[in-house]
């Protein structure tokens, strides 16, 4: 049969609901991967649509045989394509060596072998010839779970109901990317971001030293657009990453000035990174970012600006950085 197009809904940034409702939501592990919406037409062929629409079956072969995983019943599932790391955690690096190979079947088909990928079920959103997108959450869940669709490169984790504040502390005790909360009323709003559903990402902060800045476009032409950022280690400054948001524009503006103050023709880092447009200023600057993980390499992952800190000279935000240089 043919199968609507149904974009995947998506949750809204914030906090836990409160303690007395706390028994009308389900709690599921946010994951660090790329969201993908699983079409089984029930001829054991499979279809794996990103958040955009775009077709990216191709770029994940290991997940074909899930087309077969229901015989010749229809279905429209909701997820999340993950590559694991050795510690069987979510590592969105790793997975960056998967997308994008849609319209590369035999490079997928290599990289499939070095680092294969998980699809994670979290949704069924049309089940046979039954669309269930006006169906509440719990409903939707107990037939997902019915299912049981538990593979080789696929799995349906389960979500807690209630005991949300317990949840949200062991993503954090367990290194986990964070908590998605999802009313257990609620109806699937396709492509909608909606406060039924919530998110709560675990974020990690640390001390800085600016080294470099990149210029602004749009409305902020004549702004750093960007930090350059490291962190001092083995008597080196190292790169670890560019950092764009957490800024106002009075803010930006300050930043603007102290910059321009500093700035110097050689590169503080070392080694150089590889930032084309770089304008470098003197290792003297040092801020607070927050950010969700850091990557092999040493770099911060997703880093939002938070705060200036003039009481710590750049010795003082000294790392412990990851072996290996970061660029």
């Amino acid at each position: 049969m043919t199968l609507p197009m149904i974009a995947p809904m998506l949750a809204t940034p914030g906090v836990l609901p409160p303690a007395a409702q706390d028994a009308r939501w389900a709690y599921e592990t946010k994951q660090d991967g790329q969201r993908a919406v699983a079409y089984l037409p029930g001829d054991g062929s499979l279809v794996l649509r990103a958040r955009s629409g775009e077709d990216i079956t191709a770029a994940y072969p290991e997940l074909g045989p899930l087309g077969a995983a229901l015989g010749a019943t229809p279905a429209v599932l909701d997820g999340e394509v993950l590559a694991l790391d050795e510690r069987g955690r979510a590592s969105f690096q790793l997975l960056q060596h998967r997308m994008g190979l849609a319209h590369s079947p035999a490079l997928a088909a290599r990289r499939a072998a070095r680092v294969p990928v998980h699809l994670v079920l979290f949704d069924v959103l049309h089940l046979g010839a039954e669309p269930l997108l006006a169906l509440p959450y719990a409903r939707r869940r107990e037939r997902l779970a019915a299912l049981a669709l538990d593979g080789p490169r696929w799995s349906t984790p389960r979500a807690v109901v209630g005991h949300g504040a317990q949840a949200l502390a062991a993503t954090r005790e367990h290194g986990l990317e964070g908590l998605v909360c999802k009313r257990l009323d609620s109806v699937y709003e396709p492509g909608v971001r909606s406060r039924a559903w919530i998110k709560i990402r675990n974020m990690l902060s640390e001390d800085v030293v600016v080294g470099g800045w990149l210029p602004g476009k749009g409305r902020l032409t004549g702004l750093p657009g960007a930090v350059l950022v490291g962190q001092r280690g083995g008597g080196r400054l190292r790169y670890v990453g560019s950092v764009g948001t957490g800024w106002s524009e009075a803010e930006r503006t300050e930043l603007a000035d102290l910059l321009a103050g500093l700035a110097t023709r050689v590169c503080p880092f070392d080694p150089a990174p590889a930032v084309r447009g770089a304008h470098w200023v003197l290792p003297r600057l040092v801020g607070e970012v927050r950010y969700s993980v850091r990557t092999r390499a040493g770099l911060l992952r997703q880093p939002s600006w938070l705060r200036l800190r003039p009481d710590l000279t750049p010795e003082e935000s000294a790392a412990d950085l990851p072996d290996g240089p970061a660029r």
